[in-house]
């Protein structure tokens, strides 16, 4: 997907964030294109999560433009900024469910602060929905995320950042802490919601597998800018150290190998 050609979600030009003398980003530039899952990856202290939060309005950046479904981010107004907000929907790292309440509470809270008229039982009715959508057991609504397993937790997260039917779906390490099985199964869960949705999903990982399975492009950060933002093919003719060490390295020989045995896989199934 070539970003000069799409349809953009979200650009961002000359970001710069920082933190007192340490200057996290420097003159970054990435563009998302609708409906692409795009893959985030990068160093310790790259500023992942910081280019994340200065997309969704979390993070002021000392300079730059944000602009996310067609709205710049930089200087709006609460109210303005609320209604670019319900068009994307966000799982944080270890789910971020609130403790004291349960699945199906969780998935309404975001329901209830952009549509406090809807009565409990569409309410109730629209949790269950989501619940199922993300591959949840129909008993999860009731529970609290203390009695959830960490692949639970997960979806559930997910479930709630579904509650608003968003256009734009933020990832943050969807599969750290799961198992290889678990990780896959959230991968092909992810994978099958961007297609019958239409999502365009912003992913941060470590996990080669993941990018490897469903990512269209991957945005490398490095040297506190997005050095490419590409396909994996092509990042993998590139020079740069960090780039070869992580994708030529041992774990990313074997993601590369579990890819293309499953992709064999499938050629013999669909033959």
């Amino acid at each position: 997907m070539n970003p000069k050609d799409c349809d953009p979600v979200i650009t961002i030009t000359g970001l710069r964030n920082a933190f007192g003398e340490q200057v996290i980003h420097d003159n970054l530039d990435l563009t998302v294109c609708r409906g692409e899952i795009i893959g985030v990856v990068g160093g310790s202290g790259t500023g992942k999560s910081v280019l994340m939060r200065s997309i969704i309005g979390l993070q002021k950046p000392e300079e730059g433009e944000v602009d996310v479904l067609g709205e710049s981010m930089i200087d709006r107004d609460e109210d303005e900024a609320k209604n670019i907000r319900r068009r994307w929907g966000i799982l944080f790292q270890n789910g971020a469910l609130f403790s004291t309440l349960t699945v199906a509470e969780n998935i309404e809270v975001p329901i209830k602060e952009y549509f406090p008229f809807i009565d409990q039982q569409l309410l109730d009715e629209i949790a269950s929905y989501k619940i199922a959508m993300s591959a949840l057991p129909p008993d999860a609504g009731p529970k609290f995320p203390s009695e959830l397993s960490g692949g639970m937790v997960k979806r559930a997260g997910l479930a709630r950042a579904l509650a608003l039917d968003p256009e734009l779906l933020f990832l943050d390490e969807p599969t750290a802490g799961l198992d290889p099985i678990a990780a896959s199964t959230f991968d092909e869960l992810i994978l099958s919601l961007q297609k019958k949705l239409g999502l365009t999903v912003f992913l941060i990982t470590h996990d080669l597998d993941t990018l490897y399975a469903i990512c269209d492009r991957v945005a490398v950060l490095a040297d506190k800018k997005v050095i490419a933002a590409a396909p994996i093919p092509e990042l993998l003719k590139l020079d740069h150290p960090w780039i070869q060490e992580y994708f030529n390295g041992p774990r990313g020989r074997a993601a590369a190998d579990t890819a293309q045995e499953h992709a064999e896989t499938l050629g013999s199934i669909e033959a």
